[in-house]
């Protein structure tokens, strides 16, 4: 029952409007945690980047040797190298995270997008992982001398920065 005063609407039943204030903040929690767990799983999968922009995650073998994407010691999170194409200026830019080095620079690239693009290598190629990248994986190619890589997926590589071990095998 609701009592009309000159100043707005009064409940006298406090109660019943207890009951649908419990069922919103259910409805808020659970649509707060769906939304948040939506997020993080787009950011722990790269779903979501800059324009154009894509980061290889790397992993090392410390105390041990690698068979193909095998470590037979432990497998620590290691480099991000990250790439930028520029498809107006059918380049790619390249740099190592967290690294002071300058970035290196790719020219002549044909590039559909940031995860699928192929450049013609140049000496910055010894500085960086690939010259080619198709789907966000990138593409060894023995004839141009690159840094030898093991990409992990980027979820894998924050548990191994935080300490955390999750095998012992890299992607391929």
């Amino acid at each position: 029952m609701h009592k009309t005063f000159w100043f707005g609407s009064c409940n006298i039943y406090p109660l019943e409007s207890m009951k649908g204030s419990k069922l919103h903040r259910r409805t808020y929690l659970l649509l707060t945690t769906f939304f948040i767990g939506v997020a993080l799983t787009a950011w722990i999968t790269d779903f979501i980047t800059m324009q154009g922009e894509w980061t290889i995650y790397t992993a090392a073998c410390m105390g041990g040797n690698w068979h193909r994407i095998t470590c037979d010691g432990t497998l620590v999170a290691s480099k991000r190298y990250r790439f930028r194409a520029l498809k107006a200026h059918a380049e790619v830019l390249f740099w190592t995270a967290g690294e002071k080095e300058p970035s290196g620079r790719y020219g002549e690239c044909a590039i559909r997008d940031g995860r699928d693009w192929r450049c013609k290598s140049n000496a910055d190629a010894a500085r960086t992982i690939t010259h080619i990248m198709s789907g966000g994986h990138p593409i060894p190619d023995p004839a141009v001398p690159t840094i030898p890589f093991h990409w992990i997926p980027k979820w894998k590589w924050e548990a191994l920065r935080l300490g955390v071990p999750v095998g012992h095998d890299a992607s391929d």
